[in-house]
């Protein structure tokens, strides 16, 4: 017998436990977005923002966070994530 919700959610834990290893040190916000961005791409199976908002599931409408994910990623990729992504 498969048990597809438990393999959802430990999928899910182990990849926001990746991302959090990434994040460390960032604003709460940049973490969210590691998260969001790391799970929905995985998740999705693409980089659409469109596919990403979709698998996050999130109680608001679809248009606002794909423009919540726009924003962060025009910031561009915080110099702490690149140090963390290269000594893990």
């Amino acid at each position: 017998m498969a048990y597809f919700t438990t393999n959802t959610y430990i999928m899910k834990r182990e990849i926001i436990t990746f991302s959090n290893k990434l994040s460390n040190r960032l604003p709460k916000s940049e973490k969210r977005f590691v998260a969001d961005m790391t799970y929905g791409m995985l998740a999705a199976r693409s980089c659409l923002l469109s596919d990403i908002a979709d698998t996050l599931h999130e109680d608001i409408k679809k248009k606002n966070t794909i423009e919540r994910l726009s924003r962060h990623l025009a910031n561009g990729t915080p110099d702490l994530l690149l140090d963390n992504y290269l000594t893990n």
